[in-house]
């Protein structure tokens, strides 16, 4: 079963403008299946690096490999042959149409550093998660996350209410298509398939000589800590490797988007904030199998539930904003005097600070360490408290108690 995503239209509004689109995110996550969808019916034709022919042409002969494979032309998996890229710029300078060339990539970093050498200017660059809340339980037809209350209230139209433990169903069996569209049932064979398939083919790529077994358990031991301030040391602890190893290794799951980092939030006039990052996972459901939760029941009650939660609900906003193709902006607060904020977005000139609470009647005394980013050079806007709760309320005038199922 296809599951229509959001950025279906950004992807038609783009190709009208630019030349060459670039779709990353993590493996698996639907890139491909999304633009197969698109140029169904069109005269687009479809190429894939993953293929070692196809990869060893495109890498020793980019001129050919373009000539076999004109535009307009989905090329899957790019990253596998970066020599391309310089020899598409010579095609968009010589006048290829809007809508030419299609790519997708599962290495977000190094892909958009290629293409702001060779291609500035000339390419569209989109980002791509696991499948979002309004995706999978909505109409699709959300747009990023605003604290305004007329939004707010507009929004809850467009998804679908659940309870706390329709919530944990929904962590746990995560948001990866090939699960969810039921093409893969078995959620533990399908997690089991996607992290060796994911160190064999991304990771190797990466660190050829790497320890496949040892870097598995590094993946668990850095999804035991979702949520929290990152501890390189703690980490490479766990596993029985160096404080250097263990940060190149969590370089290359950041490269690969399997974890993303909230930084600390700070400006000259707040002298006593933490500046360590605080580490989450692309997708709960990974999380879970990877600590070995064996249902949502068990999740729900287990030690990671808040973490987890607060993994999924910060994933799910900044899902908000990169499925409007819109850039995030977020961040997280805590100072040495043990102040904290679990997440702020900045937007238009404001802060709104938010709270994430395992709790469907969390108190308005929550809100009261909002006012530490007072001191702060930019003006405080709404804030909010996300939560269990069935339906949307207030602690106040200026603050909103918001349940997750609506972001």
């Amino acid at each position: 079963m296809f599951i229509n995503r959001t950025l279906e239209n950004k992807v038609r509004e783009i190709s009208k403008d630019y030349s060459c689109l670039l779709l990353t995110g993590p493996r698996q996550v639907g890139k491909t299946t999304m633009l197969e969808h698109l140029m169904e019916g069109t005269s687009r034709t479809k190429v894939t690096l993953d293929d070692e022919e196809n990869r060893r042409l495109a890498k020793n002969d980019p001129a050919l490999f373009l000539e076999l494979h004109p535009a307009p032309v989905l090329i899957d998996e790019v990253q596998y042959a970066p020599e391309l890229f310089s020899y598409i710029k010579i095609k968009i300078d010589n006048g290829a149409p809007a809508g030419s060339y299609w790519l997708t990539g599962s290495q977000a970093f190094h892909l958009m550093e290629l293409a702001q050498e060779s291609l500035a200017g000339r390419t569209a660059i989109l980002h791509m998660s696991s499948l979002s809340q309004s995706e999978l339980y909505g109409d699709g037809i959300t747009e990023p996350l605003s604290l305004s209350l007329d939004r707010l209230i507009q929004r809850k139209e467009h998804l679908k209410k659940c309870n706390p433990i329709k919530m944990y169903e929904r962590i746990w069996n995560g948001g990866m298509p090939g699960h969810r569209s039921g093409r893969y049932k078995d959620r533990d064979v399908f997690y089991s398939s996607y992290i060796q398939t994911y160190i064999n083919r991304d990771v190797t790529d990466m660190i050829p000589s790497i320890d496949k077994l040892v870097f598995a358990d590094f993946i668990r031991s850095a999804a035991c800590r979702i949520g929290q301030l990152l501890n390189i040391h703690d980490i490479a602890s766990d596993v029985g490797v160096s404080d250097d190893t263990a940060k190149r290794w969590l370089q290359v799951l950041e490269k690969s988007e399997i974890i993303f980092y909230l930084r600390p939030y700070s400006n000259n006039l707040l002298k006593r904030t933490v500046k360590t990052p605080k580490l989450y996972f692309f997708d709960t459901g990974f999380v879970a199998y990877l600590t070995k939760y064996s249902s949502p029941e068990i999740l729900m009650n287990g030690a990671i539930n808040g973490a987890i939660l607060e993994n999924y609900t910060v994933a799910e906003i900044r899902k908000t904003w990169t499925n409007d193709a819109k850039e995030c902006n977020f961040h997280y607060y805590r100072d040495k005097d043990s102040n904290e904020i679990d997440m702020i977005i900045e937007s238009d000139g404001e802060l709104h600070p938010m709270e994430i609470k395992k709790s469907a009647n969390p108190g308005s005394e929550l809100t009261s360490a909002f006012k530490v980013i007072d001191k702060g050079s930019m003006q405080r806007g709404a804030g909010a408290i996300l939560c269990l709760r069935d339906e949307l309320s207030a602690a106040d005038r200026n603050n909103y108690i918001v349940p997750i199922w609506m972001i």
